[in-house]
Formats: C-alpha cells, sequence, structure tokens
C-alpha cells in the first residue's frame, strides 16, 4: 500500500488554463490507498487493476457565470485567492497497465454514498461498497472493456460508514450569523428502512422550544393531518425527535410532518460544481501526475435512480460545461429517474427524497422541462428542452422500467406534458422502457413480498443496461449510433391512461390503476398542489398475458412464465391501497389449462401458450435473437438466456 499526493501549485495552474484544461480548480489529489483490486486478479485484455482510494480537494470562483448558480455560494468564507474551498471523497479502480485499458472513464454517480453499478450493471448483488475481491466486481463486464471506473462525493450528508461516498463543503451564514429557515422535513419508518424509535430531522433545529414547532401525521397523503399536541412528542436533540409517552413507537407507513425552524445549511450545491471539476480534471491532466493513468479519450457517465435523477439535474443546470467552457461528460446513461431531479442545490436541500405516491409527494423533484425534446409548459406556457444547447450537452440515453410509468412520470419523457402527443427526439437522445421491471430490478432478486401484497418482480435490468452502455460508447467514440429509441407511444396504442392497460383481473392478486400524480408545486414547505393544472403522465399497455407490449421486451417478457409489472400495493401494518413504494408483482402464470379453469384464471396457461418445453426453449431463443440483432442485448447475454430456459422446464411442476 502507498500514499502519494497530487498538487497543482499556482504555476502549474496557469500553465494548465493557457493550455484550456480544468487542472485549476482541482488544487489537490491525496491517494491514501494504492493498491491491486481483487488481489491482482486478471480481467480480460484489461489485465489487474489498481483501487486507488483518497481524496480531491478544490476551489470555486464564485465571481464566475458558470459558478453563480450555486445557492448560498456567495454566503461562505474565501479563502486568500477569493476561492471557496471543498474536498470530496474519491474511488478510481483502473487498469494496472493504462496501455491495456480502452483510455475512457465510466463516472457512476454515486446513490446515498453507495456504488450501484456492481449490482445493477455486473450483476453483483451482495458487492461491498469498499470493493476490494473479485467478487464485488461480479460479472467484470465494465472492467474487462478497460474501463477506468471513478467515483466520487456529491452529497455531503450520504453515510461515510462501509466505504460510503461524501464530501465536505461550507455552511452558509448571514453576515457571520446562522442562516435559519423554517421547513418540513416527513418521517416515516418502515417503508424505505427499518422501522426506527427516533426520527432524524434533515437539519439542526434552531430552537427546542417545541411551541415554535409543529408535528402532524397523516396515513395517507390524500388525508387532511391531524396535529400531534406537545405532549405527543418531544425533541431528543437538535438533529431528532421521539414520540410520547415514551416507548411509543411510529405506525408503519404513517406520514408524520414536523415543521420546525431549522439552521446551519450547507451550500449543497458545491456538489454539481465538484462532480464537474474532479471529471474535467481527470479528462485533461498530464497523464505523469493523472490518477485515472491517462491520457484520456472520452468520459462517460451512469446514474441509478437517484443518481440518474442527479444526472438529469446536473444536465439541466449547465454543469456540463467546466470552467474552461469544455464538455464534461461525452455521454450520459440516466437509468430509472424517470422526469425527475434532485432537490440539491437549494438552501436546506434534501437530496435522499425520492417523490412516489404515498411519501416525499410533496418535494421538488418533478420540474419542467421534462423531456430533452423542446415542449411548451402548460402552466407557465414557457418553451424549454432538459438540454442546453449551447454545446455541452452530452449524448443521452435515458432508460426506464414499468415503474417509472406509474411512479416518476417517465411517459412525459416522449409525451408533450398533457400527453396528447408523441414528440420526435433530438438526435443527440434517446428513450428506452425495459418492460416488466421494477426500479430496483436487478440480479438476484427474490419474489418475496416484503411489505407488499403480491410477490415482488425479481426481472433483472441488467442484461439491457449492459448493451446500452456498449451503445453509448460507440456513439461518444465512434459515432455509432445507437438503437432508435424503444418506448410505449400513443400513436401505437401503446400508451394508455393507467385505467385501460387491459391488465387481466388475475385471482388473487391486487392492481393499480392510478399513477402518481405529477403536478407544479410551488412551495414544498407548507404545500398546496395546483387543483386545476396538472401533467398528464401515461402508462403501457399489455396483452393477455398481463405483459407490457411495448418497450424492450427481454425473453422472460416475450416468452413468460409469469405476469411481471412495474407496480406493487402495500399489506398491513402499512397503509393498504397505498402504491407499494417503487416494488413491482410477480404473478405466475397458470401451468395447465385444468388448473387456469379451477382457479377462473384469464390468462393463458404455460401449457397452451408453449406445448413442450421444446417450443418454450424456442420462443425464448427467438427473442433472444431478435434483440441481439437490434444490439439491446449482448450475445454473451443471450446464451445466458437461452441456457436458462434449456435448464429449467417450466411445464413441468
Amino acid at each position: 500500500m502507498t500514499s502519494m499526493v497530487v498538487a497543482i501549485g499556482l504555476a502549474a495552474a496557469l500553465f494548465a488554463w493557457t493550455l484550456g484544461t480544468a487542472e485549476a480548480r482541482v488544487t489537490a489529489v491525496e491517494i491514501t490507498t494504492s493498491e491491486p483490486f481483487a488481489a491482482g486478479a486478471s480481467f480480460g485484455a484489461a489485465g489487474s487493476y489498481l483501487r486507488l482510494v483518497g481524496k480531491a480537494k478544490g476551489e470555486l470562483d464564485p465571481r464566475l457565470p458558470v459558478n453563480r448558480g450555486i445557492v448560498n455560494l456567495d454566503k461562505v468564507p474565501v479563502n486568500a485567492r477569493g476561492m471557496v474551498e471543498y474536498e470530496t471523497d474519491l474511488f478510481i479502480l483502473r487498469p494496472a497497465d493504462p496501455a491495456k485499458g480502452n483510455g475512457k472513464i465510466l463516472y457512476e454517480v454515486n446513490n446515498r454514498g453507495r456504488k450501484l453499478v456492481p449490482a445493477f450493471l455486473l450483476d453483483a448483488p451482495d458487492a461491498a461498497n469498499e470493493m476490494k475481491s473479485a467478487a464485488d466486481a461480479g460479472n467484470g463486464f465494465a472492467l474487462k472493456l478497460g474501463y477506468t471506473l471513478v467515483w466520487s462525493g456529491w452529497d455531503p450528508d450520504a453515510p461515510r460508514a462501509n466505504g460510503g461516498l461524501a464530501m465536505s463543503v461550507p455552511v452558509a451564514t448571514d453576515g457571520g450569523r446562522p442562516v435559519t429557515q423554517r421547513i418540513r422535513d416527513q418521517l416515516v419508518s418502515g417503508t424505505r428502512a427499518p422501522q426506527v424509535d427516533v426520527f432524524r430531522l434533515s437539519y439542526e433545529a434552531a430552537s427546542l422550544d417545541q411551541t415554535q414547532a409543529t408535528l402532524t401525521l397523516r396515513r395517507k397523503d390524500s388525508y387532511p393531518e391531524s396535529v400531534i399536541p406537545i405532549s405527543g412528542w418531544a425533541f431528543a436533540d437538535a438533529r431528532s425527535i421521539r414520540l410520547l409517552p415514551a416507548g411509543t413507537k411510529p405506525e408503519p407507513g404513517t406520514l408524520y410532518e414536523l415543521r420546525y425552524e431549522a439552521k446551519n445549511p450547507k451550500v449543497t450545491g458545491i456538489g454539481f460544481a465538484a462532480t464537474r471539476d474532479v471529471v474535467s480534471y481527470l479528462k485533461h491532466a498530464e497523464p505523469r501526475s493523472n490518477p485515472a493513468g491517462g491520457p484520456v479519450k472520452a468520459a462517460l457517465a451512469i446514474g441509478i435512480s437517484q443518481s440518474g435523477r442527479y444526472l438529469r439535474d446536473h444536465i439541466g443546470q449547465g454543469f456540463n460545461k467546466d470552467e474552461n467552457g469544455q464538455r464534461v461528460f461525452d455521454g450520459v446513461l440516466a437509468h430509472i429517474s424517470g422526469v425527475g431531479r434532485v432537490f440539491h442545490n437549494a438552501a436546506f436541500a434534501q437530496a435522499f427524497r425520492t417523490n412516489t405516491q404515498h411519501e416525499d409527494h410533496a418535494y421538488p423533484e418533478n420540474e419542467f422541462p421534462f423531456s430533452s425534446a423542446r415542449t411548451i409548459d402548460p402552466v407557465t406556457h414557457r418553451s424549454a428542452s432538459l438540454l442546453r444547447g449551447d454545446g455541452s450537452d452530452p449524448l443521452l440515453i435515458e432508460v426506464n422500467t414499468s415503474t417509472e410509468y406509474w411512479q416518476k412520470g417517465a411517459s412525459l419523457l416522449h409525451t408533450d406534458p398533457l400527453g396528447r402527443r408523441d414528440l420526435m427526439l433530438p438526435a443527440t437522445a434517446r428513450v428506452f422502457m425495459i418492460a416488466g421491471t421494477q426500479h430496483g430490478g436487478r440480479a438476484g432478486l427474490t419474489t418475496q413480498p416484503g411489505p407488499c401484497v403480491n410477490p415482488r418482480n425479481p426481472h433483472s435490468s441488467g442484461p439491457v443496461l449492459r448493451a446500452l452502455l456498449v451503445a453509448l460508447d460507440r456513439w461518444a467514440g465512434e459515432g455509432i449510433e445507437p438503437p432508435a429509441s424503444r418506448v410505449p407511444s400513443l400513436t401505437a396504442g401503446t400508451l394508455v391512461q393507467s385505467d385501460r392497460t387491459g391488465f387481466p383481473a388475475i385471482p388473487g392478486a391486487v392492481a393499480v390503476r392510478e399513477t402518481n400524480r405529477v403536478a407544479p408545486l410551488a412551495d414544498w414547505v407548507g404545500p398546496k398542489w395546483d387543483g386545476v393544472h396538472a401533467y398528464r403522465t401515461l402508462v403501457p399497455k399489455v396483452d393477455a398475458t398481463g405483459n407490457e407490449v411495448a418497450g424492450i421486451r427481454l425473453p422472460d417478457i416475450v416468452a413468460p412464465i409469469a405476469t411481471y409489472t412495474g407496480w406493487n400495493q402495500y399489506k398491513s401494518p402499512f397503509p393498504d391501497g397505498e402504491i407499494c413504494d417503487r416494488d413491482g408483482s410477480y404473478l405466475p402464470l397458470p401451468r395447465t389449462r385444468t388448473e387456469r379453469e379451477a382457479k377462473a384464471d384469464p390468462r393463458p396457461s404455460l401449457e397452451e401458450l408453449y406445448g413442450s418445453h421444446e417450443t418454450y426453449v424456442a420462443r425464448v431463443s427467438e427473442a433472444a435473437a431478435a434483440l441481439v440483432s437490434d444490439r439491446l442485448l449482448l450475445p454473451e447475454d443471450a446464451q445466458s438466456f437461452v441456457a436458462a430456459a434449456r435448464a429449467k422446464n417450466p411445464l413441468r411442476p
């Protein structure tokens, strides 16, 4: 293990500026761990990898136009050069011999400090966040292609435990006095994390005087709030509250909301600039001093869920152009982000929020413009696109599952805001839907229902992500256009209202009929929805088996053994009737006609669909071959689908 510091002095900074690079804004890179990854294991032609862990230090000029959009940047201390300083965690996996790599950076925006690429792209669901062993690299896909994988912190509140990535940014002050603001914290127990006894607040309370705060509860977002009297709760400290009397536990899934005066907001928007400048530095630094191993031909970004929303915001807010006017990411793959952004570049931001039908519903996330195509907002009548058209835009591939159509407004990526017509996307953008897949679809999932009524959907999005990453790489590097967008559409009649999907009445299964509402939100502290204006979201139509008829239909959907959905519902003790977060459903098809008739199941049986194991394998093989031909599935993944079909006969008990 070694330690090294790469420092950029003033003379070097000036020289770098003259060359038109972004080195001036990353002032030092400190690598505290440099060691062979996975004990020196070899990954195809790329050979062995190095694991580098450290920090990057940077500074921002608050006077530059590219930085003026960072909220509260003018309310923090500056150094002797008038710069705002920050420090961010840095993690790099790169070929030990850079000459064996592909010369490209694959930068993953971390999700709440976590690396999700191992689970979603590399099929390593049990990978440790520290990434030290060969098992943490799963199938080794991105490493075998020779990428330099990079992660850095962007959220100062992300947990650093177990290898989590975060950053340090200054706190805003008002002339040296604390900045305060009345905010709203929605507090929920047991839906997205284990149940709790004490609720932790997003920010420090300016006062522990309970008369200056209000705590309410309601079972569902659509219900009126009930005020909990002061005798029913107390501050445990300035960052947490508990219910009274002692030992009272929050009701699972119930929405508690505390409105209180908060203080000391961090300037979280610096995270956007830190990502911009770290990646720009790695692209343009001298190879001898570049921890990425340089020279770097291109930088691709991938973001999953919150991280995909972060990348949409990174583009929309103009952070894909560095301080020298150079493009940062050449290509972006945003996965399962719907039309969302992140509540990050704001005073008292709460980047961890994710808007769903049940919770976090009234927080800033779904903000016009939604699509990469230019549209007109029916509320403000403003014409705009997610892309800026100023030379900074990356090539953009957006991928969503069925869930994002029900929970995250994904149809607005390719229809006008009122859902009346299909859009023609710009030549630099593509949109895809992975049919029959839930938000967190990846390798290793089970059908255990958890807090949901129906068994959960185990279908993986990994094979599609791998094929589309290859397509994005060739698009950015060789100018070879990727496959055309593949989504449900109004023109084809495959994009419909949520109560007109044609979903069969499956005995014993609970079906969802309404989507999460996407509407303008002016005030997140005291939210009041506009009763007149709303955006119209639509969902995919299904066939007789209950599976979606459009989008990228992997072999499991073309030759199904079950109905796979992107929605589910909560069960007791959680609020029944509510969409079960971002989970899908798995509803096996009846095996025989006799079983189907006995259960009054309207779906065709496996016996009627296939007749024999050989026919089933042939259907899977045909579906896989068609996707390979369309460049939506890699040959090795196609072989895996066919091998799995041959290994198990679904027609047998």
